[in-house]
């Protein structure tokens, strides 16, 4: 019979740690704390209040650090943990503001039963988060990953590229979408992102010789009017962009600036790479690459030994852009290092070895990005944009 004494079990609970250690269940109609103080024995406290409620909170923390005070005689600092989530960091930086240890962790990496069917509630992940942040501050190793919040300042620099990313998805579904309708009246030559979209579509016949219908044209027309918003705003973002990478007052370049000097690798690239990653500090490669879910994750018991791929438990955004830059990096640095090292190792591969690959050559490429932009090391063999 089985026992889940890290989870269910109160019995190994440690509670000679000399502080107040709270987790935070939030949600978007209540915000459940947790909370385990000095003088209480081994018996967690339960507290409710509404969402967004930041005064309230705090006031539930002052009386928790009031009574542990009155029973002990002691005067015990708050540690509290959260789940990195919907919420984002706000939280996170009010209670810092207020002097408050705070930690937030990757839900993910926090070990759960493994049943088929296993009991969750606000309650029981309450307690589980405490008993991380307690298994944490005994420095016991890899009991979760925390999660390092960006400063405002590097959370909103990314926000640039972000929205880009979301502008030009929608303008991808407008001219879609403008593209069926003309299709379906054997019209399939028309290009909606063409600056004389107007006077073509004026100008359009149907696959059997008619003029287009006037409510077809109507709903063409209003569809255009969206993709043209669409467009300026595009425009908009991107100059906010070249204007992030060329600011230098603070008496260094912008992080992902200098990678743009490298062929293959414009604006975009450079400023995705720089709100995604290359503000962060890494201390090695094995980081940086974990950063990115591109680290291996082998399968070895017993005698079963093989390689499941990547983790793809990093940044999903920065993984989708490495590969993007992998690709357009074989066409533009051919002679370089990395480059020779793929094609070797390609030579007799089909198509899925190529694709395969490639998600290696991501790897090393962030690596050497990384190196070139703290450092300064250029890739071997890379070569720079011409002045």
């Amino acid at each position: 019979m089985s026992h889940d004494h890290g989870f269910h079990s109160s019995n190994t609970i440690r509670t000679d740690l000399a502080a107040i250690f709270v987790s935070l269940e939030l949600s978007r109609r209540n915000w459940l704390i947790t909370s385990l103080s000095p003088g209480k024995g081994e018996t967690m406290s339960r507290h409710s209040v509404k969402a967004v409620a930041l005064s309230e909170l705090l006031r539930r923390l002052a009386d928790l650090r009031g009574k542990a005070k009155a029973r002990t005689g002691g005067d015990f600092p708050i540690v509290v943990i959260m789940e990195a989530g919907l919420d984002g960091f706000w939280l996170y930086r009010a209670l810092v503001g207020e002097g408050v240890e705070s930690h937030v962790v990757d839900a993910g990496s926090i070990a759960v039963p493994r049943r088929r069917r296993r009991a969750k509630s606000d309650r029981i992940d309450g307690e589980c988060l405490l008993r991380v942040l307690m298994a944490y501050k005994r420095g016991e190793p890899r009991v979760c990953s925390m999660v390092r919040p960006p400063s405002v300042q590097e959370e909103d620099r990314r926000r640039v590229t972000r929205e880009r990313k979301s502008l030009v998805g929608e303008r991808t579904e407008h001219t879609n979408r403008i593209k069926g309708l003309l299709f379906a009246q054997g019209i399939g030559d028309y290009e909606p992102i063409r600056r004389d979209r107007r006077q073509e579509l004026e100008a359009l016949r149907t696959g059997d010789g008619r003029p287009l219908p006037d409510h077809l044209k109507r709903q063409i027309s209003r569809e255009l009017d969206r993709l043209e918003m669409l467009i300026e705003q595009i425009k908009a973002v991107e100059a906010e962009r070249d204007a992030l990478l060329a600011d230098h007052t603070q008496g260094a370049l912008p992080p992902g600036a200098r990678v743009t000097a490298l062929k293959g690798i414009g604006p975009e690239f450079g400023a995705v790479l720089g709100g995604e990653v290359f503000y962060r500090t890494f201390d090695n490669r094995r980081q940086i690459g974990s950063y990115a879910g591109l680290s291996p994750t082998p399968w070895r018991s017993g005698g079963i030994d093989k390689e499941q791929g990547i983790s793809k438990a990093g940044n999903r955004r920065l993984r989708t852009t490495l590969i993007q830059i992998a690709w357009l990096w074989l066409r533009h640095q051919p002679t370089s290092e990395l480059t020779l090292w793929f094609n070797e190792r390609v030579k007799q591969e089909a198509s899925r070895g190529r694709r395969v690959k490639i998600v290696a050559l991501a790897r090393k490429l962030l690596i050497a990005l990384w190196k070139f932009e703290v450092h300064g090391e250029i890739p071997k063999g890379a070569v720079l944009k011409a002045a």
